[in-house]
């Protein structure tokens, strides 16, 4: 999943994401001519800038000297300044990670950078400022340009699940068993990255490197603040205090919305696409997940999702079908039974033989395994 410093050299695209792949570029080509350069801090990079041919360029919220951008503009790139006084950079190139968005925690959580572009999208959603709508619109592109070359290649099965799944609880442990036996079959795990079974998830995945006895005891110290409520700090606190003992987590990914502002992302996705804009983390999310996707109990936003999915692979839009597979046959037959409508939209379709319902957490992984999903 991780992408070379000279990616944008090797893979034949035109984007410059890191200062490194800004440096091979100029010495191996000696021309930025068509490239992107996307947020990428050039205040150094004043002699290359000046002496480089540039025409047709286009950098993206990138800090410059105003001698360099005022050569860039005269030779016909295209510069679009970083934006003073944001929370967040639009331009981003890269997915966040635990520490981005979490950064300053130990003042609080109301002090992250996670809470403050929160606090900036509740200002402006709903003032109608064109200029705020085509910032938040940037960002959530980039984010997704961002994923799509992370997860190139890759084998992705989503977890979905509710976010009231409390730590401490056995299903919370069955999640991350389930999280855990996915990453080490080869799988990228993807969830909604937030919390409860979708922080299980993304835990699960961190744990698959070490033994039975670390899951367990990650499990226990998390148990000590069991939900993001009533403090997200000290729930987010106890997240760290995993990562910090065991550091060298698997890798897998998380993609929330500052839109469920109330939901904060879990420190355990090592990659983060925080989104603006719901309706595109929810289909990008479930779009992404070549290998199928594990529904385990929810509520409303996982009965969505469920259908979500099921849209695509009832009218073959994204080719053929990708497994389903519904755990607890209780919560999907009785408390919601979105699993008889399920299957009477199956029936007689291809996706019929790609949709499975099961009772335990345990079956998932063999039944991802029946329908083709390995």
């Amino acid at each position: 999943m991780q992408t070379s410093p000279a990616h944008a050299v090797h893979h034949g695209d035109r984007e410059i994401e890191t200062l490194e792949e800004f440096d091979a570029v100029v010495s191996a080509r000696g021309t930025l001519s068509g490239f992107r350069v996307q947020a990428v801090d050039l205040t150094d990079r004043t002699r290359e800038l000046l002496t480089t041919d540039t025409a047709g360029a286009v950098f993206l919220g990138c800090p410059m000297r105003p001698d360099a951008e005022a050569r860039l503009r005269a030779a016909g790139a295209l510069v679009l300044p970083p934006v003073p006084g944001l929370p967040f950079d639009p331009y981003r190139g890269h997915l966040y990670t635990p520490g981005d968005l979490f950064a300053s925690l130990d003042k609080g959580y109301e002090e992250t950078p996670d809470a403050l572009a929160y606090a900036w999208f509740q200002r402006t959603r709903a003032d109608g400022d064109i200029y705020a709508s085509m910032l938040r619109s940037v960002h959530d592109d980039a984010m997704s340009d961002a994923l799509d070359e992370l997860l190139r290649g890759a084998r992705v099965v989503g977890v979905m699940g509710g976010h009231a799944m409390a730590r401490g609880t056995e299903r919370f442990r069955g999640a991350a068993r389930l999280g855990r036996a996915l990453a080490r079959t080869g799988f990228t795990v993807a969830t909604g990255g937030g919390p409860g079974a979708m922080e299980a998830a993304n835990l699960g995945a961190y744990a698959a490197p070490y033994d039975d006895a670390m899951l367990d005891e990650a499990c226990a110290l998390l148990a000590a603040a069991p939900s993001f409520t009533p403090s997200v700090t000290d729930w987010a606190r106890a997240a760290f205090r995993v990562r910090t003992r065991w550091p060298k987590g698997n890798h897998s990914v998380g993609i929330p919305t500052w839109f469920y502002g109330h939901e904060p992302p879990n420190a355990f996705a090592s990659h983060i696409a925080k989104y603006f804009a719901n309706a595109t983390r929810e289909d990008g999310l479930l779009a992404r997940c070549n290998a199928g996707v594990v529904f385990l109990p929810g509520a409303a936003g996982t009965v969505q999702e469920i259908f979500d999915n099921a849209t695509p692979n009832y009218y073959g839009s994204r080719g053929e079908p990708t497994p389903m597979v519904l755990v607890d046959r209780a919560h999907w037959t009785e408390k919601l039974p979105a699993w008889p409508l399920l299957r009477s939209l199956a029936r007689d379709r291809s996706m019929e033989e790609r949709i499975a319902l099961v009772d335990r957490i345990e079956e998932a992984p063999e039944a991802l395994k029946r329908m083709g999903g390995q």
